[in-house]
């Protein structure tokens, strides 16, 4: 059935492209440039730079460097350490994807990589100041306590994440142990960055195609206006929340919360991301949800008091 499903909604978008010629131009032509102006320059060098760590076995060091707080504050390996700064840092969907190599390698156990998932993919801090806050908001003076919700909500339910998880209360067991550094040259960890960026931008093409044919729809819910259509792809969807006519409070709710959740176009990036592993999707993104729902009651509550 889900196999059936699958190729019927391939069929139609198909059929889509087809009909509405003009409209798929349109949307390929911004998820183009969207990936070549933003994501490839944003995402590429620590997608490169990631490769090189754990070939050239610099993630042993940074590791070290981080265990000493971040193992007992969240309970994790140092090689979990890692995965945390990186998920943190660098951008969705860096912290899937260095989860899941850490996984084929043996860094990480299956339930660390798991509870590592369910909160270190998330938006980079500088795609939250520079576009979110300071360039469609337009509201610099919050960037500080709205960067510190946006950081810390998947912080605090990692606390709730790894009860879920059973993780142990002293810790991940995996100390720094080594695994293979030396599989891979410096060339073929250039050369995965780049093909983890085209795998990127083609579905960024293809989401921005699909909210291209969304447009056209004569649907008129405010359901789809501001939650369903911003929410395929984030970068698109919060330039469409903070175009509406609604008050700046809501306008900053709902750009947080899908910023918090990272939108659909991720979601299915990520997925690509942890492909050949053990790691599920579903829960995945049902703590996404969470997040954001998180993420939105405690902006409500800062504006309140604002």
């Amino acid at each position: 059935m889900k196999r059936l499903l699958t190729i019927l909604c391939v069929i139609l978008f198909f059929i889509s492209m087809l009909a509405f010629p003009q409209a798929t131009f349109q949307g390929a032509s911004f998820g183009v440039l969207l990936w070549f102006r933003t994501v490839l320059p944003t995402l590429l060098p620590f997608l490169i730079i990631s490769n090189l760590l754990i070939h050239t076995g610099a993630i042993h060091m940074i590791s070290k460097i981080l265990a000493p707080i971040l193992c007992r504050l969240f309970r994790v390996s140092p090689y979990g350490a890692f995965v945390i700064l990186i998920g943190f840092l660098c951008g969705c969907p860096m912290g899937g994807k260095t989860a899941a190599d850490l996984l084929k390698k043996g860094a990480v156990s299956e339930c660390e990589a798991r509870y590592l998932l369910s909160f270190c993919n998330n938006t980079s801090p500088m795609f939250i100041v520079s576009y979110i806050l300071w360039q469609n908001l337009k509201i610099p003076e919050l960037t500080l306590p709205l960067t510190a919700i946006l950081t810390g909500t998947p912080m605090l339910l990692s606390f709730g994440f790894r009860r879920f998880y059973h993780v142990p209360v002293h810790g991940q067991s995996l100390g720094f142990g080594g695994f293979e550094t030396n599989k891979d040259s410096p060339d073929d960890c250039i050369m995965n960055g780049f093909e983890t960026i085209t795998r990127i931008g083609g579905y960024i093409i293809l989401f921005s195609i699909l909210i291209s044919f969304a447009g056209l729809l004569p649907v008129k819910s405010e359901i789809f206006t501001f939650f369903l259509l911003p929410s395929l792809e984030i970068t698109t969807g919060i330039k469409m929340i903070c175009s509406f006519a609604m008050p700046l409070n809501l306008r900053i709710i709902g750009a947080l919360a899908l910023t918090s959740f990272g939108g659909w176009c991720a979601a299915a990036q990520t997925r690509a991301m942890i492909q050949g592993t053990s790691l599920p999707f579903l829960p995945y993104i049902a703590e996404k949800l969470i997040t954001a729902l998180a993420t939105s009651l405690l902006v409500w509550i800062f504006l309140l008091l604002y």
